[in-house]
Formats: structure tokens, sequence, C-alpha cells
């Protein structure tokens, strides 16, 4: 794995052990396994941005401190020039760029999310965690599945979903698909 997704394991297990929580005790509060649990804090897999999203919330830090190591300073705006931000790279075909890692007291995490193409017969990679979620596409064809039901998004559409439900998605066409994914 990569040197980032070490750095944000030495983050989460230094913010369990301050908290003196047990991994079996967070593992079940987070409703993973145990041996999930353990694959992410070690940085042995990666990190899915929903649970970096539940462990912020759950020792009530910034998701950008989780990922970059420091904390937001900007209380009034924060400007985020293209193509500027913080790049997310954690996991082969999603990359995510947060548009505001550096406001303190977000009540939203913005990212734009880049889903590389993948073989036509490819799984879907499923994730769920607490709270709402609205994609809006900008680039290409996705198709995203939420609890079950699947829908095809073109360049303009948009869905807004709660978050807890099971939710995947994949580039369409063979090209890759970028949209504005805003968590709450």
């Amino acid at each position: 794995m990569s040197e980032q997704i070490r750095l944000i394991a030495s983050r989460i297990k230094e913010l369990r052990e301050i908290s003196e929580i047990s991994v079996e005790a967070l593992a079940a509060e987070l409703n993973i396994s145990e041996e999930a649990y353990r694959s992410y804090e070690s940085g042995e897999t990666d990190i899915p941005v929903s649970f970096l999203y539940q462990i912020a919330n759950k020792f009530n830090v910034e998701l950008s401190a989780i990922i970059t190591g420091d904390a937001p300073k900007l209380h009034t705006y924060q400007l985020v020039r293209d193509g500027k931000g913080v790049n997310v790279e954690r996991r082969e075909h999603y990359k995510y760029h947060s548009l505001a890692y550096n406001f303190v007291g977000k009540k939203a995490e913005p990212f734009i999310v880049t889903v590389e193409p993948e073989a036509a017969d490819s799984p879907v990679h499923f994730n769920s965690h607490k709270g709402q979620e609205f994609n809006y596409i900008i680039e290409g064809t996705l198709k995203i599945i939420i609890n079950g039901h699947e829908l095809i998004m073109n360049e303009g559409d948009s869905v807004y979903f709660d978050s807890s439900a099971s939710h995947g998605m994949k580039a369409m066409n063979g090209k890759k698909a970028r949209f504005l994914a805003i968590i709450f």
C-alpha cells in the first residue's frame, strides 16, 4: 500500500489509542469486522472514504486532519483553484480530490471523484456510511447502484441519497467518469 495509506492508518490508530478504545469495541461500534478494522488500521489494505468519515465523526476531528495530518485553519471561507486542493489517491479505481480540506467545522465534505474505467464484467465495490450524499456528474457516464437500484447517470445528472444505503459505482463506456460528491 502507499505511504499515504500507511500515514492515514497510523493517525486512525493514534486516535483510537488516545481515546483508550479497543479494536474490538470500535469495530463493533462502526459495524465492521475486527479483521476489516485491523486491516485498515495496519495500513495493509485500502481504506474507504466512508470509513474515514465515520472515524472523523467518532473522534470529532476533521476528515482532512486524518487524511493530511494537518488541522484545518480557515473559518470564513476557503478558495480552491481549479486543479488545486488535496488529492486523496487511496483506491485503484477511484481518486478523490478534497475541495474544503482547510476549512474548520465543515458540515459537509465536498470532493471531486474520478472513477477510472474497468472491464465490463468487473464487480462494483459497495460501501455505506452514516449521513447523506449528493453526486453531480461532471464528465462521462456513471452507473450507480443504491440498495440494488441501478441508475445510469450522464453529465448534468444528479442524485441525492441516504448514504447508509449500500451504494457503489462504475464508470461506463470504457471512459472515466468525474463527479462532485458532497457527503453530509
